[in-house]
């Protein structure tokens, strides 16, 4: 029997507490004696940290003998306190908290371990009881050492060197303070006043720490006669506070249930939901979670929500009960929706989604980057115990938000260089932001003139951003007159000019309990404003990394029962958790495949128009580079599942290789995973050699203002406009742009037969790059003009967010057809690669090919200019390009099989295709890689045929024919 089995069923007999002597036969072989079977049962119960008399070691062990091996256990591993078990340890054993952890820094020294072994929770703890931090037990070491001999010979000096008493530590007047089993000779030396208190403490049925003199209760804490009991009962409130005395050592190697419940309960707490209704979120143990809470209070990190008078009433019973409950059991006793708020109520919509009504509960999701820009403490103290919270609980609650925002702001005026300058971005970012979703996306103080025009003081971050922080978007800074793209002047353009159509805007964070503001017309040339009530904002910041931790059915409860909206910051890591198609509303990547390059795929394929683009499957391996790729000045490569080979892929932004370069790069990236390869020519760079881009602030839509403002933010000079304006209108008209994000933009070269032998006539193009949903913290420029498109949108302030749910379905539906029709198991895939190969299929070549793409010119002189694609044909899915080694030719396949794929592709989206959202697509963490090599010319998307391009892969009869005929010449 193998060992896992074997635990399974040792745990599941011990739950039912079965005997030795109704063991299976199977087990009872395996242990082979009933004192072993003792012996693992006791083990069992302290590991899970169950008191004696609900647990199945009552029945084996005196209850002296089991807390004292317990004791041990937990020394030996440096455990921390067991407090919901003081009710014996520290009556009965008087083995104390104060005394424990001195026990604990003393074997510590006396083995010469570093401070860094000690856990952290057990560190923490050690701390606030004894004083003894890192510090504190550096400089203690060093007193011994310094001993030399004697320090060798007699480790006892360390514990002469710890404190004999515990300092003095913050004590909550809910707290309950309970007697220890006094000694005759202790309870002789009671003076009559000490003697009153203690007949008080034993007469009162309520004995709350603020009924006592505070005074005679410290004293007695410090000689042991006293301990401290944190009471936790199913219907407490908490809120999570920052983490301050929090020690970042190792986690601990040992098994701690309680300990492992205090990160989830850092995640899924909120002041608005019950401890009862928490266990049912994390489906824990009820017990167990009540004594994690506890621990929490004990140390600062988490605040009780009481009533004054609560404390002095009786509340009815004990803090843990002695029953430990079931999974099942918590289930059926909790419910996992609590009360939003007072005003608030909340209908979850299975198939729609949520209706929002009074205050809204807004959770910005960012990754463990953030917490290591502001980690950063030297630069701004407070930010570092932010960070310690944000990284360690995993949360930041809406308490913390303004000073959080305020220790952001605390960084005007100061100059970044070199690393400290991705630390700021994030950090102005990270500020705009919060006060943008804190605000409701309204501007608090924005009014208008007699002619009706917005002003707007200067925001506060306006000076050192524009100074120190604003990253050109368009990546060119050079004297040629056509190559030069002038900086991103939108600070200062925007908010110093009167002639803008827009609205600037400055958030602040709005006082308690405004409800009320005046929102504006997006163009602001209205001459009145609208009065309007102004729905109120709570932001909660959590880690993407915590989340992920939890269980993805805990998750879904934590954003149903806690928030109303998620936001996302741009990139999430491939590994984050994303929320479900319906129920939480979603400002981020709608699905797992759009953080993948299918996105750029479907965004090219909805608004035919896109830089030319090739898809080639994962594992292959190039001898050499089919036409458009071969002899490009540089290439931009994403890999398709975010691996990183050689320093390539990985990136968010693409990484960009030489021409040169590329063969190599593709055969090594594509080991690992598919790959999405641009070529780009030389006039499509800047004469520095780098992209060229400009970013679109989101939301954005095709029938209002909104384009034209984005337009003259742009800034850009007349030569360098092009068809600025009438590709965001096309795109905006094909592709709902109504979301949170940015759309990047990409200047190429345009080609005209006149100016082909004038490259200095040439003109160019812009055409859309990437797509991304979420909020850019990498750039504070970009972030800002986000927040103003949010505050122009009011699309916060929407008591139905139908239009929004609406786009990102229609992104879903996209993303997944084109995954399931490309995919290796999709209908196009199954037909192309039919027989190994797509040469082996009847095939009936096509005269001429897009002129957005014409392999006959130069590579570095490709087209992108707009023209009918495979002229005089309709589009279908079996339009094949083939290379075959000297020119590329477009074919399509046989009629019969062209019906075929018809008929295939027609049934897979209508299966797809129900009008309600794919559980599947969300929840599914899956990378869809494609199945077939594609190409997209700059209007449509073809397979693309690469057989003659590739090393060791010949057709099956092609080797035939060869051994046939090499066998004749033997």
């Amino acid at each position: 029997m193998s060992a896992a089995v074997e635990e399974q069923m040792v745990v599941k007999a011990i739950r039912e507490e079965c005997p030795w002597e109704s063991l299976p036969k199977r087990l009872q072989s395996t242990l082979h004696t009933k004192d072993e079977w003792h012996r693992r049962i006791v083990d069992y119960c302290i590991r899970k940290r169950l008191q004696w008399n609900t647990c199945f070691a009552r029945r084996v062990y005196r209850e002296g003998e089991y807390y004292e091996e317990m004791m041990r256990y937990l020394r030996r591993n440096l455990a921390l306190y067991p407090y919901h078990l003081a009710d014996y340890t520290c009556r009965v054993l008087r083995i104390s908290p104060f005394r424990y952890y001195c026990d604990i820094l003393f074997e510590t020294m006396k083995n010469e371990q570093p401070y860094d072994s000690i856990p952290n929770f057990t560190a923490a703890d050690a701390l606030r009881l004894t004083g003894v931090g890192r510090n504190e037990f550096i400089d203690i070491m060093n007193k011994c050492r310094s001993k030399k001999l004697m320090w060798k010979l007699n480790k006892s000096i360390a514990k002469d060197l710890l404190p004999t008493q515990p300092v003095d530590f913050p004590i909550e007047p809910w707290w309950g303070v309970c007697l220890v089993n006094f000694t005759l000779e202790e309870f002789k030396k009671l003076s009559e006043e000490e003697t009153s208190t203690i007949d008080k403490i034993c007469k009162e049925e309520a004995n709350s720490y603020v009924l006592f003199d505070p005074k005679i209760v410290n004293d007695f804490y410090k000689r042991g006669l006293v301990y401290f009991d944190v009471p936790v009962y199913t219907d407490d409130r908490f809120k999570v506070s920052r983490l301050e005395g929090f020690v970042s050592n190792k986690d601990q190697s040992y098994e701690d249930p309680i300990e492992e419940l205090l990160y989830a309960v850092f995640v899924v707490s909120s002041a608005n939901a019950t401890v009862a209704e928490l266990a049912a979120t994390l489906q824990a143990d009820l017990y167990q979670l009540q004594a994690a809470a506890s621990f929490a209070c004990r140390l600062g990190w988490a605040v009780k929500l009481v009533d004054a008078g609560s404390v002095l009433k009786d509340e009815g019973g004990p803090g843990f009960p002695s029953n430990i409950l079931s999974d099942d059991e918590e289930g059926s006793n909790a419910s996992i929706n609590s009360e939003m708020s007072g005003s608030q109520s909340l209908t979850i919509d299975t198939n729609g989604p949520r209706k929002i009504s009074g205050t809204a509960h807004v959770g910005f999701v960012v990754d463990a980057n953030v917490t290591s820009y502001l980690m950063m403490g030297s630069l701004s103290p407070g930010l570092k115990s932010h960070a310690v919270t944000l990284y360690e609980a995993g949360k930041l609650g809406d308490s913390c938000i303004a000073e959080l925002c305020s220790d952001l702001a605390s960084l005007e005026g100061k100059k970044f260089e070199g690393v400290l300058e991705e630390f700021a971005n994030h950090a102005f970012s990270l500020r705009w932001s919060l006060e943008c979703l804190k605000s409701g996306g309204v501007s608090t103080n924005e009014n208008t003139d007699d002619a009706g025009e917005a002003k707007t003081p200067t925001s506060p971050l306006h000076d050192n951003v524009t100074a120190h922080l604003a990253k050109v978007n368009i990546e060119d800074a050079t004297d040629d007159g056509n190559d030069e793209v002038p900086q991103d002047n939108h600070y200062t353009d925007v908010l110093d000019s009167k002639d803008q159509n827009t609205s600037s805007i400055s958030m602040e964070l709005p006082e308690s309990g405004e409800n009320m503001g005046t929102i504006e017309a997006e163009n602001g040339s209205t001459d009145t404003t609208a009065l309007m009530i102004k729905r109120k904002y709570t932001v909660d910041v959590l880690r993407c990394e915590s989340l992920a931790s939890l269980a993805p059915a805990t998750l879904e409860r934590l954003f149903l029962r806690d928030y109303d909206i998620i936001v996302s910051m741009v990139p999430l890591p491939s590994s984050s958790v994303l929320p479900g198609p319906s129920g939480t509303i979603h400002f981020g990547p709608p699905s797992y495949s759009s953080m993948t390059p299918w996105m750029k795929l479907v965004l090219y394929t909805a608004g035919h128009c896109g830089p030319l683009s090739a898809v080639f499957m994962k594992g292959q391996r190039f001898r050499l580079l089919p036409e458009p790729l071969a002899g490009c000045e540089k290439a931009l490569i994403w890999s398709w599942d975010g691996s990183v080979v050689g320093g390539l892929g990985g990136k968010f932004e693409g990484n960009l290789v030489k021409g040169n370069l590329l063969l190599h790069c593709l055969n090594s990236m594509l080991k690992q995973s598919a790959v999405l390869v641009q070529p780009l020519g030389i006039n499509d760079l800047s004469t520095s050699g780098n992209l060229v881009t400009v970013d679109i602030p989101l939301p954005l839509k095709n029938d209002d203002p909104s384009i034209e403002a984005v337009v003259a933010q742009a800034n850009l000079p007349k030569e360098q406009v092009f068809n600025f304006t009438s590709v965001l209108k096309d795109l905006s008209s094909k592709f709902d742009l109504s979301t949170i994000g940015y759309l990047r933009l990409l200047r190429l070269n345009r080609l005209v037969e006149s100016d082909s032998f004038h490259s200095e006539r040439a003109s160019y193009q812009w055409v859309p790059l990437s797509l991304e949903f979420g909020m850019p913290l990498f750039n504070p420029n970009l972030c800002e003009r986000i927040c103003e498109r949010v505050v122009a949108s009011h699309i916060l302030q929407k008591d139905d967010l139908t239009e929004h749910y609406d786009v990102m379905q229609n992104v879903r539906r996209r993303l997944r057809e084109l995954c399931s029709e490309y995919q290796a198991t999709g209908p196009v895939a199954k037909l192309f690669n039919k027989r190994g190969s797509s040469r082996d299929l009847p095939r009936t070549l096509i005269d001429s090919i897009s002129s957005r793409w014409n392999p006959t010119n130069d590579p570095s002189t490709q087209t992108n200019i707009g023209a009918p694609s495979l002229a005089g044909l309709q589009r279908g899915h079996t339009k094949v390009l083939g290379f075959d080694g000297s020119t590329v030719r477009p074919y399509a396949l046989s009629s019969e099989h062209d019906e075929a794929t018809t008929i295939l592709i027609s049934d897979e989206r209508s299966s797809t295709h129900d009008g309600k959202p794919d559980p599947e697509d969300a929840d599914s963490t899956y990378v869809v890689l494609p199945g077939v090599n594609l190409i997209f010319d700059g209007v449509e998307l073809h397979p693309f045929d690469i057989g003659a391009c590739l090393q060791a892969r010949q057709p099956l009869w092609l080797i035939a024919e060869a051994s046939t005929a090499s066998s004749t010449f033997v």
